[in-house]
């Protein structure tokens, strides 16, 4: 079985009931498709947004008609089709349509330059690029060099000259498909990481180990065929498709949300009756933000059904699940880790049953198992911090044309993960911080999480980030970006008085009154921040001893 035969399963068991819905509050007229079997509801005083649905029957056959688009190309098994597009209704069916054929699919990030796009397909020995209307001129830059080999197709109004239009493609092919014979050891996907330190690198991924995240996410979650997921991160990263997995795991409806307001979430949650959100950190804070000073009334929305609101991809801050509670006493409340490497969210997770645990990350989820070592390879005691390691099924096959990259994380049968941790009394997992980012300051490692999970509590700020500068003295020195509630005024004397509750030595020695950069999935971009404020350019920046 793979993940292919659970979508024709719920195309077959629930075909007329809706699979996926598509919601973006800045579209005001009707797009082109030629697709006929949209369900298309243009923006009126009831639909304040352009709205459109497909059926599982519907979302099959489109998955069928470009698997068969594929194969007349001569795209079989082997062959890899990336996938760059914005968060869409067409992105799912896309995706299947892919790996129905036996090709590998490889989502590709929205945000890389033309540079980086053509270093991934490289990368990963692309064969196909489907690409949409908002990356024309980045891949137009590169067109010449990348479709020598590779056949581009363009998703959207418009084709360029230089692609093949993906719905002229499909109009006409058959709706069923008679897929490859495929079990759970052949290949399937290839993700790319977060890039943090440079350019990325290709993480493939067998048909087990999607199968594996369908059960991890139910399992954990507890979905069932009436729940309704609200997805509002890119498809293109495991945790949002991840999670995305336990509603096709059980038929349930998503919603693909396309907008990260405070009112355009509630609005989507009242609207579709969403039962299980999953926020990232900013998100659930620009929320509590916009209730705090009254610029959304939970009154106006319908929120009752709304059941569980989860968050990952970074640590989440003590103080805003208590906060959250506050708004929402009913919320079950998880917190879920994961790394692309094991593909996405779930190899840890917090539980909805230990929310007076907040902070911690959780327990080895659903057939994981986890360990903490030292620097050689030794199981650390309870209490002591080492680098978290993790083990099952989901565990990456290899980074695809990087065995030296592989042989460092890859130990047998565990991927070192490069985030450091321990282990309480309880058995419970705190994440410390990245391998990468401990600071080492007067001989002393500081962890900025903790840092930043404390500078969290204070009211005035909306975001903290803590980074290592340079010093000469004491080799590297602890810098908080401190990014304030909007509106709010702050001296750095306040951030100090705040402090004096951290030992001397954890004490931010700067502090930098600036936004903090997240990339799309949530993660603090450090690099960045250590790039803009570790030279002498140092800009609103007030020294501390």
């Amino acid at each position: 079985m793979t993940i292919v035969d659970i979508l024709e399963q719920n195309a077959a068991k629930y075909g007329d009931e809706t699979a996926l819905v598509e919601i973006n509050p800045e579209v005001k007229e009707t797009r082109r498709t030629t697709w006929r079997d949209y369900e298309l509801v243009e923006p009126s005083r009831h639909h304040p947004h352009f709205r459109r649905e497909i059926t599982w029957s519907v979302f099959n056959e489109k998955a069928n008609r470009f698997a068969n688009a594929l194969q007349a190309r001569g795209i079989g098994k082997g062959d890899k089709v990336a996938i760059l597009l914005m968060n869409c209704i067409e992105w799912l069916p896309i995706y299947f349509g892919i790996l129905k054929t036996g090709a590998m699919a490889v989502p590709l990030n929205f945000r890389y330059t033309s540079d980086e796009i053509k270093y991934c397909l490289d990368l990963a020995e692309v064969d196909v690029l489907v690409f949409g209307a908002e990356f024309i001129g980045r891949v137009e830059e590169i067109a010449d060099v990348i479709s020598e080999r590779r056949l581009l197709i363009y998703a959207g109004s418009g084709c360029p000259s230089f692609a093949d239009d993906y719905y002229e493609m499909t109009v006409e092919c058959s709706s069923s498909f008679a897929k490859p014979e495929l079990t759970e050891d052949d290949d399937a996907a290839i993700y790319f990481s977060s890039g943090t330190t440079g350019f990325p690198k290709a993480i493939l991924h067998a048909h087990r180990a999607l199968l594996h995240s369908c059960r991890v996410e139910q399992a954990h979650h507890g979905q069932t065929h009436e729940d309704v997921f609200l997805c509002i991160p890119p498809l293109y990263h495991t945790g949002a498709k991840m999670h995305w997995f336990g509603s096709l795991l059980v038929g349930s409806k998503a919603v693909i949300l396309k907008g990260t307001s405070p009112e355009t979430i509630l609005r989507a949650v009242s609207d579709e009756k969403c039962t299980i959100v999953w926020l990232l950190v900013p998100w659930a804070q620009d929320i509590l933000g916009a209730l705090d000073r009254g610029e959304l009334k939970l009154g106006d929305y319908t929120l009752s059904q709304w059941r569980l609101m989860h968050i990952g991809a970074q640590p989440v801050p003590q103080s805003l699940i208590k906060r959250w509670l506050e708004y929402f006493p009913n919320h079950q409340y998880d917190t879920n880790y994961g790394l692309s490497e094991s593909i996405g969210p779930g190899a840890v997770h917090l539980g909805v049953e230990n929310v007076n645990k907040v902070c911690a990350i959780g327990k080895a989820g659903y057939g994981w198992e986890t360990k903490i070592i030292d620097a050689d390879g030794n199981e650390v005691k309870r209490g002591e911090v080492g680098e978290l390691c993790v083990k099952g099924p989901g565990v990456m096959k290899c980074y695809y044309n990087d065995p030296e990259a592989t042989a460092k994380t890859l130990h047998g049968d565990w991927l070192l993960t490069g985030d450091m941790a321990m282990e309480d009394e309880d058995g419970f997992i705190f994440l410390v911080d990245r391998k990468k980012d401990v600071i080492i300051t007067g001989g002393e490692n500081l962890y900025p999480v903790q840092i930043e999970d404390f500078l969290s509590g204070f009211k005035k700020i909306k975001d903290v980030a803590v980074i290592g500068l340079p010093d000469t003295r004491l080799g590297e020195i602890a810098a908080a970006v401190i990014e304030l509630n909007p509106g709010v005024e702050c001296t750095e004397e306040e951030i100090n008085e705040f402090c004096h509750a951290l030992p001397r030595y954890k004490r931010p020695r700067r502090i930098i009154f600036a936004k903090v950069p997240r990339n799309p999935t949530g993660k603090i971009e450090k690099p960045k921040l250590r790039k803009l404020y570790g030279g002498d350019g140092l800009v609103a920046v007030q020294n501390r001893s």
